[in-house]
């Protein structure tokens, strides 16, 4: 009896050392949360946000647009600047006409001139009348480059005004809400007919397709660990382990203490590396989620 009480204590001693050593081999490589690259959307235009069509949860396709900010103040201003460009160029159109009057006189004088120096050559007219005609010649010149200037004016009036239209033309473009990537909508900060605001925040989305795991090594696990490795992670489900394949893309260059959100590390002042694992989500990562690292080991 007392050799078969033996016999068990030794087998419940070589069971508890063996279960001491899987669960020793069994420690994962590096302990984190997930996390995902969040973007806020904001207004770039003020007014009343006449239409709002984001909902938290829902997956939005890049450019879609999903709203729109009060343009009639815009709108107005547009036709204002476009009335008045008009004007400016109904002004501009009367200068080029003054211009080529006289540009028709010049030339006119110019064959005038021509005919009396042929028959000044002939004694048929007189000095006085050369000069006379060169006279004319050169306040007909004169008078052109005047109405040049003031034209040059009113050609700079129309590219400012054009300018305006540009500009206003680029509000009217940011009053529409443009979706920027591909993402699930995380967090949604306005409501339609809300006044905003240029910067403003109106929600808040992330392209939760792919999924980083933001982990912590020790230094001596830095030899162990290279950009593009391929890794296993394991988060918790309901019976067990699930795992995901994923590689890293980023170790850090410097190390910090190690954060209170790693609740497995024994020690929780060493000195860690953060590094990041690029995870294919299939929807059951979430952010935040804690995780497991474990390398890959090749035999």
């Amino acid at each position: 009896m007392k050799l078969n009480l033996k016999i068990t204590a030794g087998i419940i001693t070589s069971v508890m050392l063996m279960t001491s050593c899987k669960s020793g081999d069994d420690k994962a490589d590096g302990y984190g949360n997930f996390e995902a690259t969040e973007t806020i959307v904001s207004a770039e235009s003020n007014g009343k946000l006449l239409a709002f069509n984001v909902d938290e949860g829902t997956f939005l396709k890049e450019g879609t647009a999903v709203g729109y900010v009060d343009t009639v103040q815009l709108f107005l201003k547009k036709e204002q600047i476009l009335a008045t460009k008009n004007v400016v160029k109904a002004k501009s159109a009367g200068v080029l006409s003054q211009i080529n009057v006289l540009k028709a006189q010049l030339n006119t004088a110019h064959i005038s001139k021509k005919r009396i120096e042929n028959m000044l050559q002939e004694n048929a007219a007189t000095p006085k009348q050369l000069e006379a005609i060169a006279g004319e010649i050169q306040v007909v010149d004169q008078q052109i480059k005047s109405i040049e200037i003031q034209n040059s004016a009113v050609m700079n009036e129309l590219k400012s005004l054009d300018i305006q239209l540009q500009q206003i033309e680029d509000k009217l473009l940011k009053s529409t809400i443009t979706n920027p990537l591909n993402g699930t909508v995380l967090v949604k900060y306005a409501a339609p007919f809300e006044m905003t605001a240029f910067g403003k925040p109106l929600y808040k989305i992330a392209d939760l397709s792919s999924m980083q795991l933001r982990v912590y090594v020790s230094q001596t696990q830095l030899t162990s660990i290279k950009i593009g490795q391929k890794v296993t992670v394991k988060v918790d489900e309901a019976e067990g382990m699930k795992s995901y394949s994923g590689h890293i893309t980023w170790v850090a260059a410097e190390a910090e203490f190690t954060p209170k959100i790693i609740q497995t590390k024994e020690e929780r002042v060493n000195l860690v590396y953060a590094v990041k694992v690029e995870v294919n989500n299939d929807g059951g990562l979430k952010i935040g989620m804690p995780a497991e690292m474990w390398l890959i080991t090749q035999e």
